[in-house]
């Protein structure tokens, strides 16, 4: 089995990377297309079209350190449009389509949970799902809650310049935690975080509860605009992102140009298969068989 196929000359980094890795989502439609086809904006389903009233917490405001974000090449919060910032303008679109629908397609169940995973360690995960969350913070009709889920090796907070506090695995083990008390509230508007919380030897037994089932619930049950999206630990490294995915809607599994070989994505995929709607995502390409450059037009490099 090749390692990887040569790159289309067109398409987005999902659409790439499923030509790539000759991967057809089992839910996609129609079946030419290897990712969900991106919609115009006038075929939005009416209520996203609805500004989000974001009401004002209980608890501190911590602060995200900017420059340790740009340091570390991610999105930086009212910072410059780049490259980067536009692919995943792109890459959220679809992801937040699938999760309110449309008036073509309608929403995916528990859509507005998204986990992004990686087959193996150091290929990109965690670099790609901060970035996407800044990127959905970002936007007008959706708050977003980035939840640390990789318990072994946490790092959004670190990534963030935050200090560690109670987490999901905790709510998870103490019935009297409130989740909800455990979120931390960052001065990005938009964007909160839920840290990973002190690590256990049952992590997947406790994500396989029925507590965990309501926990999450409690997430969005009284904000239909969050997105919640998880960090999970690598599929091939560690058993509870298999768990993970039957709590969610939606699967963006990062795979890493010439790196990620295609019988480990395929191991992970099949692991994956509590969730039904999985799509991939190219990291680690600068290659643009059509020269596009994001961020060019605006006055910017890479």
């Amino acid at each position: 089995m090749n390692k990887y196929k040569p790159l289309s000359k067109s398409g987005s980094l999902l659409e790439r990377a499923a030509q790539v890795y000759d991967y057809m989502p089992s839910s996609a439609a129609p079946p030419a297309s290897p990712a969900p086809e991106i919609l115009p904006p006038e075929t939005a389903a009416p209520e996203q079209a609805v500004p989000v009233v974001r009401k004002p917490h209980d608890g501190p405001t911590v602060i995200v350190d900017r420059d340790k974000l740009r340091q570390a090449g991610f999105i930086v919060p009212d910072g410059p449009v780049t490259g980067i910032s536009e692919e995943f303008r792109i890459i959220k679109r679809q992801l937040l389509l699938a999760a309110k629908g449309s008036s073509r397609h309608g929403a995916l169940p528990h859509g507005e949970r998204i986990l992004i995973c990686s087959a193996h360690p150091d290929e990109g995960k965690t670099f790609c799902a901060l970035n996407l969350a800044l990127s959905i913070a970002a936007e007008k009709d959706n708050e977003v809650l980035l939840v640390d889920a990789d318990f072994a090796k946490p790092s959004i907070l670190s990534s963030l310049g935050l200090e560690g506090s109670k987490g999901l695995m905790d709510a998870l083990a103490d019935p009297e935690l409130a989740v909800e008390n455990c979120i931390i509230h960052t001065d990005i508007p938009g964007l909160a975080i839920l840290p990973a919380g002190d690590q256990t030897n049952e992590d997947t037994e406790y994500l396989a509860s029925s507590r965990t089932a309501q926990v999450l619930d409690r997430l969005t049950r009284h904000n239909p605009h969050r997105i919640v999206i998880f960090d999970s630990p690598p599929a091939l490294s560690a058993s509870p992102a298999s768990v993970l995915a039957t709590h969610v809607g939606q699967v963006l599994m990062i795979v890493k140009a010439d790196e990620t070989i295609e019988t480990a994505l395929r191991d992970a995929l099949s692991l994956l298969a509590g969730c039904d709607h999985i799509q991939l995502l190219l990291n680690g390409t600068k290659f643009s068989p059509t020269g596009r450059r994001f961020g060019s037009y605006y006055g910017y490099g890479e």
